[in-house]
Order: C-alpha cells, then sequence, then structure tokens
C-alpha cells in the first residue's frame, strides 16, 4: 500500500506528473499548506514570486504562449481569487491553456461568508473550461489530470481548481492519473470526407482565394502544413493579430496584418476575393468591421477545430471541422499546383500606397519627434527579426504587431480578444521562462505599464532577463487617438502626468535610459540588448502619434483611413 501524503503534497506531485516545471504564485492563508510543501519541492518547481495574482495568470498565459505548454498559477482564496479573474477571462477568450489553483476556506465553513471566502467557481464559470472545488484529498490527483487534459485539448483555454484547505492537509494515498477521454467532451470533432473534398475543389476551382491565419494554427501545431497548402495552391496569406509569427514576414505569400489597424491590401481584398479561407481563426469584429458588408462576394472555407465558431459571426459555405494539422494536409492532398500571378500582383498597388503614405513616415522620419514604429523597426533589425515580441495594449501594441518582424512561430504574445492594459509586463516574465534561450521584447506605454509596475520586482527577485521598452507619450494614446478623430478633439482624462520611471527601475535593480533624440536611439538599443540582465528602455516619442491604417469601429473594411496623404 502506498504510504499516505498530505493533499498538498499530492497536488504538486501531479503537477510534477503533468510535467509542470514552473508555477506563477503568491502565498497565503488558504493556500498555506500548499506553499509549505512548496519548500520541499523547490529542486522540482520553480515557483516565481509575483507581486499581484493578476501577474501571476497573465505570467503564466505568456509561458504558455512560447512554450505551447500549459501556465499554471498559484494563489490563495477571496481577493486572490478575483485579482485572477482578468487574467482567466483574458486566457479563455485568447484560448490561452492555464491551470489558475486557488485556495478556498475548509469545507465545513463554505457558504457561510468566513473570512476571505468567495463562490470562485460560481464567479469563473463564465470565463473558463471548466471550474471544480477539490473539497476531498482523494480528488486531488484526477482533477488535476482532469484540469491539464481540458486546458489544453480541442480548443485550449484556462481552468481553475478551487482547492478546499482541509483537502490540503488531509492524507491521501497518491497514484499517479493520466486522462485522455471525458465522456461528453468532444475536444476535436471528426473530420468529414466530403467537406475535404469541398473545401479542395472550391479552392481549385478558385481564380482570387485569399487566405487568413489565425492562432488556431500555432495552437495545433501546423505552420508547416500551412505554408505546404499555400505553396502548392499559391494562396496569398494574411494573419490576424494572434496568427501573426505562424508564417514568416519573409514568405512571399504572407500579405501583412488582417483588422482595423491592419494593412491596407489584405483589407481591400477581402472583399474582392473570390474565395475566403478563414484558418483557425474566429472573424472577430475588429478583423471584419461591419458584417452587412463584409466579403459578401466570396465562398467561405472556414477550417476550425471549434464547431460553436462556424457561422457565428460569417456564413460560411464550406465547414471543415477538426485539428487544422491534420484538415488541411488533407485538402492539401486534393490541391492541384496553381499559379495565381495576376492576382498576387494586384496586392502590389495597395501595398505601395501604404508604404507611400504611412510606414515610410513612420518608420524613417526625416525630422520631428522619434516615432514609436521607428522605434519597434530599430529594435526587430538590432535582434535579428528573431526575438519573441510582448506587448501591452494600446498604440504600443498596434505598432509594435505592425512593424516587429518574425523567423519562427510562437512569437507574438498580446492580448487579443480582451485587450488587457497591464498584460505586458507579466506576460514578458512569463514569456522569457517559458522560451529562457530567446530574447523578450516588451514594448508598452506609459499608461499600460503603471497598472502593473510592481511586477518589476518579480523581476529584481527573479533576475529574469526581460528587455522593456516604454513607448512614453505622455497620453493614454490610443483612446486620445479616438478623441482625436471621433469626440471633436476633446482629450477628457487622456494626458498622463508620469513619474521618473528610470528612477522607478532603478530602485528594483534594473538599469535603464531615458531616450528622447534620435541620434541617441541606435546606442540605446544596443546598449539594452548587449545588458545581461533586464533593461528598461525609455522612449520618448510623439505625443500626438497616430496608428494608420485605420479602419473605424463597425465600418467596412475597405472604409480605410490613411491620415495625411501628403
Amino acid at each position: 500500500m502506498n504510504k499516505k501524503i498530505t493533499g498538498s503534497e499530492a497536488l504538486l506531485r501531479s503537477l510534477i506528473d503533468e510535467g509542470v516545471d514552473t508555477i506563477f504564485g503568491y502565498p497565503g492563508g488558504a493556500i498555506m499548506p500548499v506553499f509549505d510543501c512548496l519548500f520541499d519541492y523547490k529542486k522540482k518547481i520553480n515557483h516565481i514570486l509575483v507581486r499581484h495574482e493578476q501577474g501571476a495568470t497573465h505570467a503564466a498565459q505568456g509561458y504558455a504562449r512560447v512554450s505551447g505548454k500549459v501556465g499554471v498559477a498559484l494563489m490563495t482564496s477571496g481577493p486572490a481569487a478575483t485579482n485572477a479573474i482578468t487574467g482567466i477571462a483574458d486566457a479563455m477568450i485568447d484560448s490561452t491553456p492555464i491551470v489558475v489553483i486557488t485556495g478556498q476556506v475548509v469545507s465545513a465553513l463554505l457558504g457561510s461568508d468566513a473570512f476571505q471566502e468567495t463562490d470562485v467557481v460560481g464567479i469563473s464559470q463564465p470565463i473558463t473550461k471548466w471550474a471544480y472545488q477539490i473539497r476531498s484529498a482523494e480528488d486531488i490527483a484526477w482533477a488535476v489530470a482532469r484540469a491539464f487534459y481540458i486546458a489544453a485539448t480541442g480548443r485550449p483555454g484556462p481552468v481553475i481548481l478551487d482547492f478546499a484547505k482541509d483537502a490540503q492537509s488531509d492524507l491521501v494515498s497518491y497514484t499517479p492519473i493520466k486522462i485522455n477521454h471525458i465522456r461528453s467532451y468532444i475536444p476535436v470533432p471528426d473530420i468529414e470526407p466530403e467537406m475535404i473534398v469541398e473545401a479542395a475543389s472550391l479552392i481549385n476551382a478558385s481564380k482570387k482565394p485569399l487566405a487568413l491565419v489565425g492562432q488556431g494554427v500555432i495552437l495545433g501545431n501546423a505552420e508547416k502544413e500551412l505554408l505546404t497548402f499555400l505553396r502548392k495552391a499559391d494562396i496569398p496569406a494574411a494573419s490576424t493579430i494572434l496568427g501573426l509569427s505562424a508564417i514568416p514576414s519573409a514568405e512571399p505569400l504572407n500579405v501583412g496584418m488582417l483588422g482595423m489597424h491592419g494593412n491596407v491590401a489584405p483589407n481591400l481584398k477581402t472583399n474582392e476575393c473570390d474565395v475566403l479561407i478563414a484558418i483557425g481563426m474566429r472573424f472577430d469584429d475588429r478583423v471584419t468591421g461591419d458584417l452587412n458588408t463584409y466579403a459578401k462576394q466570396a465562398k467561405v472555407i472556414h477550417f476550425d477545430i471549434d464547431p460553436s465558431e462556424i457561422n457565428k459571426n460569417v456564413k460560411t459555405t464550406v465547414a471543415v471541422l477538426g485539428n487544422v494539422k491534420e484538415t488541411l494536409s488533407k485538402v492539401t492532398g486534393l490541391l492541384r499546383a496553381n499559379k495565381h500571378t495576376a492576382w498576387r500582383e494586384t496586392f502590389k498597388e495597395p501595398y505601395e500606397k501604404e508604404l507611400k503614405y504611412v510606414i515610410q513616415k513612420e518608420l524613417f522620419p526625416e525630422n520631428g519627434p522619434i516615432k514609436m514604429g521607428e522605434v519597434i523597426h530599430k529594435v526587430t533589425e538590432a535582434t535579428g527579426n528573431d526575438a519573441v515580441l510582448v506587448t501591452d495594449v494600446g498604440q504600443n501594441q498596434m505598432m509594435a504587431v505592425r512593424y516587429f518582424k518574425y523567423q519562427q512561430s510562437r512569437s507574438v504574445v498580446t492580448s487579443g480578444g480582451l485587450g488587457t492594459m497591464g498584460f505586458g509586463l507579466p506576460a514578458a516574465i512569463g514569456a522569457k521562462y517559458g522560451a529562457p534561450h530567446r530574447t523578450v521584447c516588451l514594448f508598452v506605454g506609459d499608461g499600460g505599464l503603471q497598472m502593473t509596475i510592481q511586477e518589476l520586482g518579480t523581476i529584481m527577485e527573479s533576475g529574469v532577463e526581460v528587455k522593456i521598452i516604454l513607448l512614453n507619450n505622455c497620453f493614454l494614446g490610443m483612446v486620445r487617438q479616438w478623441q482625436e478623430l471621433f469626440y471633436d478633439k476633446r482629450y477628457s482624462e487622456t494626458v498622463m502626468k508620469n513619474p521618473d520611471f528610470i528612477k522607478i527601475a532603478d530602485a528594483y535593480g534594473i538599469p535603464g535610459k531615458s531616450v528622447s533624440e534620435r541620434s541617441e536611439l541606435d546606442n540605446a538599443i544596443s546598449e539594452m540588448l548587449q545588458t545581461k540582465s533586464a533593461y528598461l528602455l525609455e522612449v520618448k516619442v510623439e505625443e500626438t502619434g497616430m496608428v494608420y491604417p485605420m479602419i473605424p469601429a463597425g465600418t467596412c473594411v475597405t472604409n480605410i483611413l490613411l491620415g495625411n496623404e501628403k
């Protein structure tokens, strides 16, 4: 008979059996038995002490996004659990696999409004794939195995385990459990052969195909299959923000980014193509604009693992359900080798227009204040276009995803669907732990940085090497942009009076430099990248800069603003 161990040790053994090597967490009363046990497991599990529970969830997201593994966050009950809700919601909408473990009051006190008791399961059910309360030590191995299986399979997402304190201390005989099937849970729908044939037939007959690449390609590890598919049929491909890096930036078939601040050509061609091929993307409103005018001329093929996405926003002609790694290969096998030279040539004119009126002005300004885009361009060039890009939310995010370049997959970590300010700094910490061999560059604004600035303490304590590029315009830039364009320049509460960020970084033992002159920028970037530690590079950029192109919210994807076309 197995020697009995505490529920806390059973939890840690279960995590190790799931391949967990890193946890982001913060201790407290209702989870203290687990942290006490963690003291004896330091050689097997690396615990990163964050400064706020929201930071733990975002760090777990960053870890998961670059590593392809399940991220883990650990915290106590009550306010700790509610602090994690934003990160859980963010992970849900962006399909990021994380397991969040919260402490809970002892079982006998449940429902009594005990100290630091909240209904974590009730709160989190709408924003998780599964939420479960562990009240018995006997359930631990089963619950952890089930949690990891659900989080990682099918369309990934967050799972929460609410762990009663008595179950952490009770004794149990631990036997590892592996779950690879749950009744009524169908993570990957069966492939329908007739849909494969219909999709291939439509593509073979197409004269003007366009592929829309989403994060599903990355989550399905289908990057090679995607390139084979695109190259065989000579199909131009554009990416959603979360789909960026599924295709290398230098790939000739890569025609850019979709969406509100995406590239002109793919947005225009969405309403000109004859077959629209959506691959692991969900037709978010920031991509489609007005659905009443979106791609009405095209037959739509939708590859997805989640049946609920089919016909949710855009009417589908052919739905190809299943893991895109398998379905793309099957369709590719039925495709004729093709050339769409004339169609692809039509992308050049709108690209040249965007290059002239937007890109050149943003990346290579002749004078005036430093622009966000030129900073991003210089950083990606200095890293050989091979760093992990992490962003916060706002103008810094849109500029970064527009102008950073990628050679390999899993190189973009950003808050897509929820748009969470404060995401960037803790996510960058997690990303560095998920890909310790890669350079991690965080672009963040002065507003977003101050939402989770306490995580500089996590960097100080852990020594994690994150390169932080603060694009400081002393504004809530994206809100200010909307106020300029749509609210008669009434800049209500968007001007930011900021602290000395370099002094703050120095207080945390993080070297840094503030740059306001263009002549200083190259040397400052070089110093940042050569420093063998975390680094904060503050660049004081144009205060009233604008992110163009821009499609106003809710309008047609062809209604593209380029700014001052002079």
